[in-house]
């Protein structure tokens, strides 16, 4: 009979098969694996109860969920939108290069922003929207969906770049073990010293980047605007 601990398996396949929620089939498939088993339905509850602690990190996203209906209910999108179209001689790129620095010094300083879900989307994106608008005017699909990706990158390249700068981040440490297991005699400061130099090229190469978008943004707006004038020339 020891075969009919297998029950769960089947169920999970079944469930699946069948399309049915899949939280609810894994759980069902545990409860009965553990009752088949001898385990009593308030052990059950204990282990399912321990494991979610235990690995309470990975059930975090949830709380970016309320966290971005608090944004949206209160405005605080609109409210910094209307900010950045206030401030004359902001553009685009400039507006994205210094995101990119907060975003390395709080890498630096191993202050977590939290990302795309949780800041960039509500907040950034929309700021560097409006950015463009207040500097340039209305712009093309294309130019809209280019800003996005750009704010979007500027988060990867300030974390992915500016992450190991910190002494005690993952990272580091994770270089540090595996050179020591091989043989080498290297050091968590020394690492983040390494990472320093890096984390500044890319800021640089960003800065340069996004002073090219400018110029091109104003070239397009300099295009619609010649555009439009011949328009009107050609109906009068």
């Amino acid at each position: 009979m020891e075969w009919i601990r297998l029950i769960g398996i089947l169920i999970i396949v079944i469930g699946f098969i069948l399309k049915l929620d899949t939280i609810a089939v894994v759980l069902v498939a545990g409860l009965v694996t553990a009752l088949v088993s001898g385990i009593s339905f308030v052990e059950f509850l204990s282990i399912l109860g321990e494991a979610f602690v235990s690995n309470r990190l990975v059930t975090l996203f949830f709380l970016t969920l309320p966290m971005i209906g608090l944004v949206e209910k209160f405005g605080l999108r609109q409210q910094a939108t209307r900010m950045i179209e206030k401030i004359k001689g902001l553009t685009p790129g400039r507006f994205m290069s210094l995101y990119m620095f907060i975003r390395q010094l709080a890498g630096f300083f191993s202050v977590r922003i939290q990302g795309h879900t949780q800041f960039v989307r509500p907040l950034v994106e929309p700021m560097a929207q409006a950015s463009v608008k207040a500097k340039y005017g209305n712009q093309t699909d294309k130019e809209t969906e280019k800003i996005k990706a750009r704010s979007a990158a500027m988060e990867n390249l300030g974390n992915f770049y500016a992450q190991n700068t910190f002494v005690a981040a993952a990272g580091v440490l994770l270089i540090v073990g595996t050179l020591e297991s091989l043989g080498y005699d290297v050091s968590a400061v020394s690492v983040a010293q390494a990472s320093l130099p890096i984390a500044l090229i890319a800021l640089v190469l960003v800065i340069v980047s996004n002073f090219l978008l400018d110029r091109k943004l104003k070239r397009n707006k300099k295009k619609r605007t010649n555009a439009s004038k011949n328009d009107e020339g050609g109906v009068r």
